[in-house]
């Protein structure tokens, strides 16, 4: 699998999956997950009513519509709240770990990724950094592309320098 970086808008992305950096009830919220579901429409709040009546858990994974968004699903991610003391990072490398087991059952061979909890959720950027590229470069996944999308050139930076060199 390759990993790649871009720096963008994760819902303008031609992929066949975006991951959404959600919270546990599933019925959208800010950041990154008020973004997709903004730009999905309604159908994407609908099929998260319907497939996760009662959330999902933190580190887990699971699948919807993605509305009209240009990408085909959107893999659901829920990512530690380190600001509420959720600091196990163990929960976060599930978070990509999870997605990409999603997009292998759905056949996803490219799929778009923010920084899962280093937003509101304030995992450290440095550390949220390592962990999304430790966790995708050691995946054993059938998808060709991990892309990482950084909405700051910063972050695009960061992510850009920390990528294993081939």
């Amino acid at each position: 699998m390759e990993i790649t970086v871009v720096q963008g808008d994760i819902t303008r992305q031609q992929v066949d999956a975006v991951v959404n950096a959600a919270n546990r009830a599933m019925r959208g919220g800010g950041g990154v997950d008020g973004a997709i579901h903004a730009a999905g429409g309604p159908a994407v709040l609908e099929d998260c009513i319907a497939r996760f009546p009662r959330g999902l858990a933190t580190g887990d994974a699971g699948w919807t519509t993605a509305g009209e968004l240009p990408a085909r699903w959107v893999i659901h991610v829920v990512g530690p709240n380190h600001r509420a003391g959720q600091t196990d990072r163990t929960l976060l490398t599930s978070c990509y770990a999870r997605a990409l087991e999603v997009a292998d059952e759905l056949g996803a061979a490219t799929v778009a990724f923010p920084l899962v909890s280093a937003g509101i959720y304030g995992w450290p950027k440095d550390d949220a950094i390592a962990a999304a590229v430790e966790t995708l470069a050691a995946a054993e996944s059938a998808v060709a592309e991990a892309r990482m999308v950084a909405y700051d050139h910063a972050t695009y930076a960061a992510i850009r320098q920390s990528l294993p060199t081939t």
